[in-house]
């Protein structure tokens, strides 16, 4: 059977399948379910959008329980911890299997790319049935209808691919808002990061096909898209007719009836001008940068092969406050990387104070094996990083609050996104700049732009009333 086509292959065996699936739900008598867990990052998140409408296509019913026919773990590995969290799911999925023999358990993603993970998976969990990696989500209809047919477990990794499957199902979590893959893949190889070795290099989607599934999302009922991608400011770069990252905002920028546009993450080396300039004058793009330091150290920076000094860094946050005024800034930081030294902790608290942001995502350092950090000398002492991680985070919450207060009494526009479970009557939402907001409203507003006046701050989120 010869096809164009990956995309015309993979609705090959997606029939097929279908027709398999079928045939076993008359023979039980019901419906077969499909559950996929998702570990980690927004990529994989919108990996997992993908992996479930292919199983819904293929005629699985969606479910959040483990105890369904088919269980798909889509992991990460970005930390060691990661890792043990699968293993210790695994023991608990082997006890359902043992009551439902026909149960088909998958595993995918980041932690499939490290051969030692997949030998012990081999070893110590047999009864897994299919192993894929990153490369080849697309694959998961074929790879299933191997398993389905022959019985046998089913393993197919790949080192990478310079391959980009268009036009396969998705079924998104939100009606109104979606992830949109602008590229895959990372080049920059920072010393702590194993996202390289698992995800591959970069390599960017075509413009065309970019804009043409933001316009179908967005005659879908989406009003706002996440542009998702590694390092999002080298977009373009592998294009045959190279485009800038700001280039193709302003092609996105056009779509009618879009009325927000977010995107992560930025990586400060490459964050253009050009970038702050077409943000500034966007109407459409969300008043918000996710950008992240890592270290205020010049010395760790460089050690950590991250391409800007802690002046760059700054120099960057000071444009941005003056193109953006109203910008939310939030960061990623890692404390006790290998030889932090107390003043090289202090430069990072410096930075902290100096670019003031809204919030920050705080990290311990995580020996992460492969990576050149895992074997740096001077690894940091477990109490001492203790320590800095806790008085990190008091002066982080302590500028968080001070920046909440500032839109205090204001009236904001605040996309809101679903029922608060907490509080009956009440739902919840998020401004430009990415701030929660909780306040009471009919549950049909949800996935509407609505006006809200920030009646009180709460450290990291807002008490609101609609107003007309």
């Amino acid at each position: 059977m010869s096809f164009t086509n990956e995309s015309e292959k993979q609705r090959y065996y997606i029939d097929k399948c279908k027709e398999i699936i079928q045939n076993k739900e008359i023979n039980l008598g019901r419906k077969m379910t499909a559950c996929v867990v998702t570990f980690g990052c927004q990529m994989n998140f919108k990996d997992s959008e993908k992996l479930m409408g292919i199983l819904c296509e293929i005629g699985y019913e969606a479910s959040e329980d483990e105890h369904a026919d088919l269980v798909l773990y889509n992991t990460c590995t970005v930390r060691e911890n990661a890792n043990l969290k699968i293993y210790g799911r695994l023991g608990y999925l082997s006890k359902i299997k043992e009551k439902n023999p026909d149960m088909i358990i998958g595993l995918c993603g980041c932690m499939m790319q490290e051969s030692h993970v997949v030998v012990k998976i081999r070893k110590s969990y047999r009864f897994v049935d299919i192993i894929f990696g990153t490369h080849n989500v697309f694959l998961l209809a074929e790879l299933l209808y191997n398993r389905l047919i022959s019985g046998h477990k089913v393993e197919d990794i790949w080192d990478g691919t310079t391959e980009i499957v268009e036009a396969l199902p998705s079924v998104r979590k939100y009606s109104f808002k979606s992830g949109v893959n602008i590229m895959y893949g990372c080049n920059n190889f920072c010393s702590y990061c194993i996202v390289p070795y698992v995800r591959g290099r970069e390599r960017s989607r075509n413009p065309e096909d970019i804009i043409e599934e933001i316009r179908q999302l967005v005659s879908d009922g989406v009003v706002e898209v996440m542009l998702l991608g590694q390092n999002v400011n080298s977009y373009g770069k592998t294009l045959e007719h190279p485009l800038t990252f700001a280039q193709l905002l302003e092609k996105i920028e056009k779509i009618e009836g879009l009325e927000r546009i977010r995107f992560m993450t930025s990586h400060p080396k490459d964050l253009s001008d050009e970038l702050i300039e077409v943000m500034a004058k966007s109407k459409k793009i969300c008043r918000q940068m996710h950008l992240p330091l890592q270290s205020g150290s010049s010395r760790l920076l460089k050690v950590m092969n991250r391409h800007y000094t802690k002046e760059q860094y700054l120099s960057l946050v000071e444009k941005l406050r003056k193109a953006i005024p109203d910008i939310g800034l939030t960061t990623d930081i890692i404390v006790g990387f290998p030889g932090e030294t107390e003043e090289d902790f202090l430069e990072t608290i410096d930075v902290v104070k100096k670019a003031g942001y809204d919030s920050a995502f705080t990290f311990i350092y995580s020996k992460r094996s492969g990576t050149p950090a895992a074997i740096m000398p001077n690894q940091v002492p477990e109490d001492v990083v203790k320590n800095r991680f806790d008085r990190l985070l008091n002066v982080v919450n302590k500028i968080s609050k001070e920046k909440t207060i500032l839109l205090e009494g204001s009236i904001q526009k605040v996309l809101v996104e679903e029922e608060n479970r907490k509080i009956d009557g009440y739902v919840s939402g998020r401004l430009s700049n990415n701030s929660v907001v909780h306040f009471k409203a009919p549950l049909e507003y949800i996935g509407k732009i609505v006006n809200v006046c920030l009646k009180e701050a709460k450290g990291f989120y807002y008490m609101g009333e609609m107003v007309e």
